[in-house]
């Protein structure tokens, strides 16, 4: 695609505001020296960026206003959220006002992002830019350049978080087209557990907004971290995400990615299992209408043996909306009794909703366990006819049908907030009452 409108606009960004440090100097060369990507790219064929491309973003800047709180109060409202660590930011600033902390800073480091940079440097210098690889990815290596702001999380070795973390992030397109540049590090420590939610969300508004995000999750050894990430943004708003996961040995570490609105919509979920005795999970779930369009590329990577990964993603699809899913496991030459499952089913409601689906299974070992499949098809006619015959209307039938294809993977959802503000969405989205 060359030298895009974006491209463009973020070299002159860049030229304005040198990066600093070494690893944004080489972020940024690595970010001129890319092209945004086509569907002649193998990893990004179904997903044509053309649109997103060619706009006249503004970046967003890092002036904090009663305006943003204003913007961001209803979004955060959504959840009932007494017991949580919560943080907030409008277009990647920092809102303290809606913010707070209720678990003490001897069991949770938590802060902004250029805030703990100073304030728990030596834990921040260890984990940041080590584990998100930028080598081919344009994106992230815009947002390692473009000194992106978000949250620090860390969580001291033998310390367990009760209370759960919720990060709300909101993009607001409400003076022109905007650019917004998310980054995260979440650091849990050795034998330390930590249940977190990022919450992605934008205003209604006729102009386009474009989150780039970029997190990198550190789990030591023997730790446990349950990671939520729930999308939920306007039909003018898009969102390329990368999440890089490294486990150490004994870890656990569970992913769930629930997409349900958006222009386009890319998510990026690779975990490094580099320890024996590891469990991963990546559960995703996917509800689709309009010409919503929503691509889940994730890597299980096994790099030591005795390790175990599961992987199940769901989608219901309506309208013109489109799905793609593309997920590698990876079990390196070392990694001899791995186990590893992958399974992606969908639903097409609509004759003219489409899915793309690639399960990839590359295995160096000899003595593992691994399975994958993908299911495409319609509900089930047979189910729908036996509900009817019960008394129950057509369109219920229906939509008591989607909601058990869903409820897999919501039953992993174990926020209460979260999994009850999901199951609304979806269920409003199905005509139902719950």
């Amino acid at each position: 695609m060359g030298k895009t409108h974006l491209k463009s606009l973020a070299l002159a960004y860049l030229e304005a505001k040198p990066p600093q440090s070494d690893i944004q100097k080489h972020a940024a060369e690595l970010f001129r020296s890319l092209d945004i990507p086509t569907t002649k790219n193998e990893e990004w064929k179904y997903l044509n960026l053309k649109n997103i491309a060619s706009r006249a973003y503004t970046f967003a800047n890092g002036n904090a206003s009663n305006i943003a709180a204003a913007i961001a109060k209803p979004f955060v409202e959504a959840y009932d959220e007494q017991n949580a660590n919560v943080l907030v930011f409008v277009n990647g600033v920092y809102i303290p006002a809606l913010s707070r902390v209720v678990t003490p800073e001897s069991d949770l480091k938590i802060s902004n992002l250029s805030e703990a940079k100073s304030k728990y440097a030596a834990e921040f210098g260890k984990h940041f830019g080590k584990y998100a690889n930028d080598e081919h990815h344009i994106f992230a290596a815009l947002n390692t350049a473009a000194d992106a702001e978000g949250a620090f999380i860390y969580v001291p070795n033998n310390k367990t978080v009760e209370a759960p973390v919720i990060l709300h992030y909101i993009a607001s397109a409400e003076a022109g087209d905007v650019l917004v540049q998310t980054r995260n590090l979440f650091v849990v420590g050795t034998s330390a557990q930590l249940t977190l939610v990022e919450h992605y969300n934008s205003t209604e508004q006729a102009n386009h907004s474009l989150t780039n995000m970029v997190t990198e999750v550190f789990v030591g050894g023997n730790a446990r971290f349950d990671h939520y990430k729930i999308q939920n943004e306007a039909n003018t708003s898009s969102h390329i995400g990368f999440t890089q996961t490294w486990q150490l040995q004994d870890s656990y570490y569970a992913n769930t990615t629930v997409s349900l609105s958006g222009e386009i919509v890319r998510n990026n979920l690779h975990i490094a299992i580099d320890g024996q005795n590891c469990e991963a999970f990546m559960n995703g779930l996917y509800v689709l209408d309009g010409n919503t369009v929503v691509d889940n590329h994730t890597v299980a990577d096994h790099r030591q043996p005795h390790s175990h990964s599961n992987e199940l993603y769901k989608g219901l699809l309506d309208g013109k909306s489109h799905a793609v899913f593309n997920g590698k496991i990876f079990v390196r030459q070392d990694a001899q009794k791995t186990n590893a499952f992958q399974s992606n089913k969908n639903i097409l409601l609509s004759p003219d909703a489409n899915v793309d689906t690639k399960p990839q299974l590359e295995i160096w070992a000899d003595d593992v366990k691994c399975s994958h499949g993908c299911t495409v098809g319609a509900l089930d006619e047979e189910l729908l006819f036996y509900l009817c015959t019960r008394g129950i209307n057509e369109e219920t039938a229906r939509a008591l049908l989607m909601l058990a294809f869903a409820e897999d993977v919501l039953e992993r959802i174990q926020v209460k907030s979260v999994r009850e503000y999901v199951e609304k969405i979806i269920a409003a989205r199905l005509k139902m009452d719950i």
